[in-house]
């Protein structure tokens, strides 16, 4: 080569590396690579694979070249040969003789490059420091050879390109991060701003205890949780309780309710959408899947996701993909899946209006929560709490709640459960214009059942102490004591006790002859 050629080619191999190497654009070094590489080494066709998860993706494909098979691709496996030895020399490029070559390991590829009219291929590593990025690949339609000069010009041209390709991948992923976390911030501003729900988990009784001992026990695994319960018994409460013990607790817990949504939207929410993938799609969305990546993804009411959804939805949790509307891109999607319903899923799959498949993938752990109407000694720290909470929030002077709203409260049978409390005692807080809580007796008694198949306050009351009482040993007084526990004062509770006739039992070793236990 003479000094003016070795020179032209230093100069154009340098304007083909800025030409590259400046695209920290992903879309703009795609289109940059063909016609800057076709400067230094003539050919025919070019193509660009990229390694992804030690297989192979399209990056480049030559528009000349005919179209290659959706499952071609996959069968590409740059860890068996011959590839791996076409990859060995990381710091050079191999030239292969397509019509005499063996076939064996890379028959598909060797038919689909001769069907292409290509003899000559020239394959050179897209190799940084850090990792091996794909292979850039030169075709000839005719016989002649890829000279040594060639090979050397490939390998350096490809390794500009490897910088280039990692810099732009490495903006891109910057870009998806930032671009992911305003996401967050966003749905998470628009979750406080919109949040209705409690602040924490209010009651006492064994069942609620069970619940949470549950809880406990599934929260640090990856295991679906399936909540099952009426109405208002705090679905969501429980799951954002799951999020907060987990392992993922520092991702974002992204809610759906599969009932607010039309059926035709849905999937749009579940999955996004790209830019006019259907009328009225005037940008890019991202779905909730996608949003609750790393993270944990609450499906309220999934009883209520239509047949034709419950398939997809299969799919999801199956494989881990999704697809937003109007893309064939695939986006791997990785997150704790807790599903709530007030519907029996049994029942429904029995009448064919949900998949069988789709509920024993659900029903891993299954939490039943008990209606209010069946833990009736929650209703009263449940009422002092809401009480205190719209009070404050209200600025009303309200300190206590009288005997007979009490009592009333402890009878209803609250068919829309806490949340129906809740309203009852936020209503209540805003009509009483003393220092006692006033709930209009009308609005209680029309439904509330007869005082002979009711729990009681008196009843309530006796359970909430004798619990206290059995927990401290019997001990009254001192700092660990039941009163100090009840937060009252020792002869407030002794004066309790005798109005409720509690009495210590006998033990059983001091219990007199003949008396019958």
């Amino acid at each position: 080569m003479s000094i003016e050629a070795e020179r032209d080619y230093w100069r154009t191999l340098l304007e083909v590396t800025n030409a590259v190497v400046t695209q920290r654009d992903v879309a703009a070094l795609r289109a940059a690579i063909a016609p800057n590489v076709h400067r230094i080494v003539p050919h025919d066709h070019l193509n660009v694979f990229l390694f992804d998860q030690e297989k192979v993706g399209a990056f480049v494909i030559d528009p000349s070249a005919p179209a290659w098979p959706n499952d071609l691709a996959p069968q590409i496996r740059p860890d068996a040969e011959p590839y791996k030895s076409w990859l060995a020399p990381l710091d050079r490029a191999v030239d292969i003789d397509v019509p005499n070559a063996n076939p064996a390991g890379w028959e598909a590829l060797h038919a689909q490059v001769l069907a292409s009219g290509v003899k000559r291929i020239c394959n050179a590593p897209l190799s940084t420091p850090r990792r091996v990025l794909g292979i850039l690949s030169l075709g000839r339609l005719t016989a002649d050879p890829f000279t040594r000069d060639d090979l050397d010009r490939v390998t350096q041209v490809a390794a500009q390109v490897a910088i280039a390709l990692e810099n732009a991948l490495a903006f891109e992923e910057i870009a998806a991060l930032k671009e992911a976390l305003a996401r967050e911030n966003v749905y998470l501003q628009e979750e406080i701003r919109g949040s209705n729900r409690f602040e924490e988990i209010v009651g006492e009784s064994r069942a609620l205890q069970r619940i949470l001992d549950e809880i406990a026990t599934v929260a640090p695994t990856d295991t679906t949780v399936l909540l099952l319960g009426e109405t208002g018994t705090g679905k969501e409460l429980l799951a954002r309780a799951v999020h907060a013990a987990s392992d993922r607790s520092k991702r974002t817990l992204v809610t759906v309710n599969c009932t607010t949504s039309p059926a035709g939207l849905l999937e749009s929410e579940w999955f996004g959408h790209e830019k006019g993938a259907f009328t009225g799609a005037m940008s890019q969305k991202v779905g909730r899947f996608e949003l609750a990546h790393q993270g944990t993804l609450f499906l309220d009411e999934i009883g209520d996701v239509p047949l034709d959804l419950q398939s997809k939805l299969l799919r999801v949790l199956q494989e881990h993909e999704i697809e937003r509307l109007g893309s064939t891109r695939t986006i791997r999607v990785d997150f704790r899946l807790i599903a709530a319903t007030n519907r029996n899923l049994e029942e429904m799959v029995g009448k064919r209006e949900f998949r069988s498949d789709l509920y024993y993938r659900l029903n891993v752990f299954p939490v039943r929560i008990p209606p209010l109407r069946e833990r009736r000694e929650d209703i009263p720290p449940l009422v002092h709490y809401f009480v205190q909470r719209f009070a404050k929030r209200l600025r009303k002077p309200i300190e206590s709640v009288s005997r007979e709203t009490m009592d009333l409260l402890c009878r209803w049978p609250w068919p829309g459960n806490v949340r129906e409390l809740q309203n009852v005692i936020e209503r209540a807080v805003i009509l009483s214009r003393g220092s006692v809580l006033a709930v209009p007796r009308a609005e209680i008694e029309t439904t509330a059942p007869p005082m002979s198949t009711a729990v009681t306050l008196e009843d309530a009351e006796r359970e909430h102490i004798l619990r206290a009482l059995a927990e401290t040993n019997w001990v009254i007084g001192g700092p660990k004591g039941a009163a100090a526990r009840l937060g009252l004062k020792r002869t407030s509770l002794v004066s309790t006790m005798r109005r409720l006739h509690i009495v210590r039992p006998v033990p059983e070793a001091r219990r007199p002859s003949g008396v019958p236990s």
